[in-house]
């Protein structure tokens, strides 16, 4: 039986590319067409696994990604940075004076602001995702809507590309998250990584009082974010990711904070994509 890998969007989007390159072809791919349904289809079973963005390198955080993964009890077993590669495709035949409308997930329009300075009468339209308003554009033939999208999408969806690699910043890398109901998947020496979430008092120099000890144990801190934690005004939760040499490391650190903090949850032990 093949996996079920849960995607936000559709065939062609950058979630597809990242399955393609983790996990191959010979996968069932379930389409969500919001990260919201993508976890039901992980609770109810539907997926085995979720590929979820949760960070690039221009816009910066998904960050409603990190409450989802949180408040779901979900593991990350691993990631995986993907380049990031912004074409504007139509119909076949059209051309850049067509174009009245560019659709695309709003994430890909941020990215391409500055492309679009020079089209002032180009309206940009946030939609749901890439891939979708490729298809959409071949299925019911809209002659003046433009989308961007992966190059895998123009193929797929049998659209031209009319300016390829318009995003702002050429090196644009995005990071994926791969997600499921059950964190047992590699053996501790493989394990270089890890993300937590916590929340600390309100007394002076907690938050640095953490990040000493993850120091001292020899921990590399590589993100912190946080969130406002919604049921308690004005009192946030700090999520980070840390690398490290040896998971004995690791394993000190959380003994400690595990005393030390009024709440401390590890969301996931897998496998550095950078190491």
């Amino acid at each position: 039986m093949s996996l079920k890998i849960a995607i936000q969007g559709i065939k062609g989007s950058n979630h597809h590319r990242v399955v393609r390159e983790c996990f191959g072809n010979d996968i069932d791919l379930v389409e969500c067409m919001s990260f919201d349904y993508l976890v039901d289809r992980l609770l109810d079973g539907s997926a085995d696994k979720g590929v979820m963005a949760i960070e690039n390198s221009i816009a910066g955080s998904i960050i409603p990604n990190y409450a989802l993964v949180y408040h779901n009890d979900l593991h990350i077993i691993g990631e995986h940075y993907l380049n990031i590669h912004h074409n504007l495709m139509m119909l076949k035949g059209q051309s850049l004076n067509d174009i009245e409308e560019v659709r695309s997930h709003p994430m890909a329009l941020l990215q391409c602001k500055e492309f679009f300075r020079d089209y002032p009468s180009i309206k940009l339209v946030e939609d749901v995702d890439t891939a979708e308003t490729a298809k959409r554009i071949q299925e019911k033939q809209l002659a003046t809507i433009g989308a961007i999208a992966p190059n895998m999408a123009a193929d797929l969806y049998d659209l031209d590309i009319i300016a390829p690699e318009i995003q702002t910043i050429k090196n644009n890398s995005t990071r994926f998250i791969i997600v499921k109901t059950k964190n047992k998947e590699l053996p501790k020496e493989e394990i270089n990584k890890a993300s937590v979430r916590f929340v600390t008092d309100h007394k002076r120099g907690s938050l640095a009082t953490v990040l000493n000890v993850m120091s001292d144990c020899n921990l590399n801190l590589t993100k912190i974010q946080s969130l406002p934690i919604i049921e308690t005004p004005w009192k946030y939760a700090f999520f980070v990711d840390v690398t490290f040499d040896e998971f004995d490391y690791f394993d000190k650190a959380k003994s400690l904070l595990n005393i030390m903090l009024e709440d401390f949850k590890v969301l996931g032990e897998y496998k550095n994509a950078k190491s």
